[in-house]
């Protein structure tokens, strides 16, 4: 049986979101942080065995103090997004002596994932290597060139990444250590990315995500 670890990515500083801290750090109507409020739905879903936090140096002692009721797992954050999610994999292979861990990867910028979706997350590890979560595209796309509508894409032929994004362990590290590796540097936005650019022959099952689970990323989304 293998062990599923939720992996918290909270080491965003919040710059676009201009509320004069980190945004995961933010009071929520109901009195929560987004960080516990985030932290508490994967809390409550028993396929989950432990929960990581990837959280800024800086931000840690705070952060430790929100979650004080939480048995959760610290780890510092990095520069990028993608170093974040580099210190957490090799922070949970430590502990994983048995190569036998799934990761799932959440950004804590969208904390109102629910139970239900992580479960089906969970379900999809069990027979597929990598899973991501998205929902249709419901707006009409541009491709643009110099401020042009160059092209108007198919909608059916697009989704919106959401996270959880989870893959089996070793899975994910193979990507990141090939990337690691390209001399041209790493360009990514999401693990996903990642194995899209690194280890292509491995498939990403893609699960419908919820509209609720949407990101908070400006001061408007906050209000």
């Amino acid at each position: 049986m293998r062990r599923n670890v939720a992996v918290i990515l909270a080491g965003g500083i919040g710059q676009r979101a201009g509320l004069g801290g980190p945004k995961q750090l933010q009071v929520l109507a109901d009195g929560r942080t987004v960080l516990e409020t985030c932290v508490s739905a994967f809390a409550a879903c028993r396929q989950v065995d432990e929960i990581v936090v990837v959280m800024h140096a800086d931000h840690i002692a705070e952060a430790r103090q929100i979650l004080s009721a939480y048995p959760v797992t610290w780890v510092a954050g990095g520069r990028e997004r993608w170093e974040s999610s580099w210190n957490a994999i090799r922070a949970v292979r430590m502990n994983d002596e048995l190569r036998m861990t799934n990761v799932l990867l959440h950004d804590c910028a969208r904390p109102f994932v629910s139970k239900e979706l992580i479960e089906r997350v969970c379900e999809a590890l069990k027979e597929h290597e990598a899973v991501t979560v998205a929902v249709p595209m419901t707006d009409t796309l541009y491709r643009v060139q110099d401020g042009q509508v160059e092209e108007i894409p198919e909608r059916k032929d697009y989704m919106r990444a959401q996270t959880p994004q989870a893959f089996r362990i070793e899975v994910i590290e193979e990507a990141y250590k090939r990337a690691l590796a390209d001399e041209k540097g790493i360009v990514a936005t999401d693990d996903c990315g990642i194995m899209r650019r690194y280890k292509a022959d491995t498939p990403i099952y893609i699960i419908e995500g919820e509209e609720t689970n949407r990101k908070l990323t400006y001061k408007e989304d906050f209000e």
